[in-house]
């Protein structure tokens, strides 16, 4: 479908859908910070319909509670980027593959070397720390610890954070890539406005731990549906059997989705999953 077209098309080809996998800020999440009456009803009746619904997020675990409470859904979330397994019933981790803290130290003095003027941060999950220098622009639900990186990367962590100032985060992303994409894993959910990288273990994604979830279910990608908005999204939505960006998606997810649905702001993903539900 035309990404200079968003609506959504009636003659869509679609395999049987037995899990629907949806990001959240940008893509379920309007601008606002809400979800709306009309998504909360959509994925209440496709967990109704027997479909898995998983939420897929770069969020740490601490900002689930919100979600779990505006939707009803219980089940099991994917957060930090594909790092941590979450069970919103229960509120505790259930799983995870975080970043060791030798990796982590050579990640950031590779990335100091190349890449002038980054400052670091380290989310935990339920903690998060920040060299001096590091602007959050976020509320982060936690009082943070604040040290150098040596002293912040002395524990295995869920992901880490790279902020600049003055990059483009495309920019940095390509970068880092270049300088340490052999020790870990980057990518970027970042406006234009804020130069900012996430960093996971090698080989660690949305998609891996989607995949390792679905795998556990007896669902294969191809009967997986996969919403996303940005680049950190994009492992999944390849791995999906059925991809759909919203239309306010980063041009790369745009151009990778199987569908481009109407925005966030619009009810996107409620869009699908009630064509999903009249079949």
């Amino acid at each position: 479908m035309s990404a200079d077209n968003p609506a959504v098309a009636d003659d869509v080809t679609e395999p049987p859908v037995k899990l629907v996998a949806t990001d959240l800020d940008g893509t379920l999440v309007r601008t606002d910070g809400t979800i709306s009456e009309r998504s909360r009803r959509a994925l209440q009746a496709t967990e109704a319909s027997g479909r898995s619904v998983v939420f897929v997020t770069g969020r740490p675990p601490r900002w689930m509670h919100e979600v779990a409470e505006a939707t009803g859904h219980t089940g099991l979330a994917i957060c930090s980027n594909g790092a941590l397994r979450y069970d919103l019933h229960t509120e505790q981790v259930v799983g995870g593959s975080p970043l060791d803290p030798a990796t982590m130290a050579k990640v950031a003095a590779r990335l100091r070397a190349a890449i002038p003027g980054l400052a670091f941060a380290v989310e935990y999950g339920d903690a998060f720390a920040h060299e001096p220098d590091y602007r959050h622009t976020y509320d982060l639900g936690v009082d943070a610890v604040v040290g150098q990186v040596d002293q912040i990367v002395e524990l295995e962590a869920a992901k880490m954070l790279a902020r600049h100032s003055e990059l483009h985060p495309d920019d940095l992303l390509a970068q880092a890539v270049e300088a340490a994409g052999d020790l870990a894993t980057f990518t970027h959910s970042a406006s234009a406005a804020d130069g900012l990288l996430e960093i996971s273990a090698f080989g660690v994604t949305k998609a891996s731990g989607l995949a390792e979830l679905a795998g556990e279910l007896g669902i294969g990608p191809e009967e997986v549906v996969a919403f996303g908005d940005m680049p950190n999204d994009l492992a999944m939505l390849e791995w999906a059997g059925h991809s759909v960006a919203v239309a306010n998606a980063h041009p790369s997810v745009r151009a990778a989705a199987d569908e481009i649905t109407v925005s966030n702001d619009d009810d996107g993903v409620a869009v699908v999953l009630e064509r999903l539900l009249a079949r």
